[in-house]
C-alpha cells in the first residue's frame, strides 16, 4: 500500500479568515510528527502563504520535503461541486495564465519550482490538469475520490474529460475516501475521512482505511491513501466568531475541533498504524501510475 500525506499550505481555517496565525506552530508540529517518523511528504503552498512566511518554507526545505503549489490565494479553479458563497471559479479560459502565475510566484518564493499540484477543496477540472500538463507539472493530488468514485489508483487522466484516464504525462492522485461505505450525504462528503483523524482519533479513521483496503482488495486493486491536511490543524485555533473586515463567519464546530496537540498526536499514531499496514510513503513527486 502506498501513501501520500500531503499538507496544504493556506490562511488559518482554510478560506475562513485571512490569517496566519497558526501557520509557524502548525508547520513546526507537523516537521516535527515527520522527522519523528522519518517519513517525508509533499507541502502545498498557496503563493501568498510562501512569500509571507519564508521562515516555515525553509524549514520545509531543509527537512528535504516536496514543495508544491495550491494556487495564488487558496482561490477556486476548478469545477464547483457544491455551492459555497463567494467561492465562484474562475472561467475556464482564465485558467492557463492563472496556474502558471501561481507556480511562477511559488517558485520565486520557495527558489524551487514546482511539480506537484492540488485545487484548493479539491474542486478541479479539464482545463486545470491540461494547464498542468502544459506546465510540466509531474502530478495533480486533486481528484475527490468521494465525489466521483471512478479512480480508486494513480493515473494519466485524458485531455477530454480528467476524471477519465487517458493519455496526459500529469499524474492524477485520487484522494482518500471509503467507498465502502454507505453515504448519507447527497456529495458523499462523509466518505471523506477529513479531518477524523483529530475530530475522532486516529484510530476511528483507521476503520475507514481498513475498510478501504478490503474494498480495493476485493476488486484486486493496490490500495492507494493519499490525505489531505493543513498546518492550522496543527495549532489552537480561534473559537466562535471570526471578525475582519466588514464581518465575521462562524465556521462548523468540526473545522476547528481538537485543533493543535491533539491533532499533532494522532497523526503521530496515524503513521504507525499506516507502517503496520505495510505503507510505503511516499512525495507526491515519487508516485507512479503500474
Amino acid at each position: 500500500m502506498r501513501t501520500v500525506f500531503g499538507f496544504d499550505m493556506e490562511t488559518d481555517i482554510g478560506s475562513w479568515t485571512p490569517w496566519y496565525r497558526g501557520f509557524a506552530e502548525g508547520t513546526q508540529a507537523i516537521l516535527d510528527v515527520l522527522e519523528k517518523q522519518d517519513i517525508t511528504a509533499t507541502f502545498y503552498f498557496t503563493a501568498d502563504a510562501a512569500q509571507k512566511n519564508p521562515a516555515e518554507v525553509k524549514k520545509v526545505i531543509a527537512a528535504e520535503h516536496e514543495i508544491g503549489c495550491h494556487t495564488l490565494y487558496h482561490e477556486t479553479i476548478g469545477d464547483a461541486l457544491f455551492d459555497i458563497p463567494g467561492a465562484v471559479p474562475i472561467l475556464p479560459e482564465e485558467v492557463p495564465n492563472r496556474v502558471r502565475r501561481a507556480t511562477e510566484e511559488v517558485e520565486k518564493a520557495t527558489g524551487v519550482r514546482p511539480v506537484s499540484f492540488r485545487c484548493p477543496r479539491l474542486w478541479g477540472s479539464t482545463a486545470v490538469t491540461n494547464a498542468l500538463e502544459e506546465l510540466g507539472y509531474v502530478s495533480d493530488a486533486t481528484y475527490p475520490m468521494y465525489f466521483y468514485r471512478k479512480q480508486l489508483e494513480p493515473y494519466h487522466p485524458s485531455k477530454d474529460d480528467w476524471t477519465e484516464k487517458g493519455d496526459l504525462k500529469l499524474i492524477q492522485l485520487p484522494n482518500f475516501a471509503d467507498l465502502s461505505m454507505d453515504s448519507k450525504d447527497e456529495y458523499g462528503r462523509d466518505m471523506d475521512q477529513w479531518p477524523l483523524f483529530r475530530t475522532e482519533s486516529a484510530e476511528a479513521l483507521m476503520k475507514h482505511v481498513d475498510g478501504y483496503i478490503a474494498f480495493c482488495e476485493k476488486r484486486g486493486v493496490e490500495p492507494f491513501i493519499c490525505f489531505y491536511m493543513h498546518p492550522w490543524e496543527f495549532a489552537k485555533m480561534p473559537e466562535g466568531l471570526l471578525h475582519y473586515g466588514e464581518g465575521a463567519v462562524l465556521p462548523d464546530p468540526f473545522i476547528i475541533k481538537n485543533c493543535g496537540p491533539y491533532a499533532t498526536e494522532q497523526l503521530d499514531i496515524l503513521i504507525d498504524m499506516l507502517r503496520d499496514r505495510g505503507s510505503e510513503f511516499l512525495q507526491a513527486r515519487h508516485v507512479k501510475v503500474k
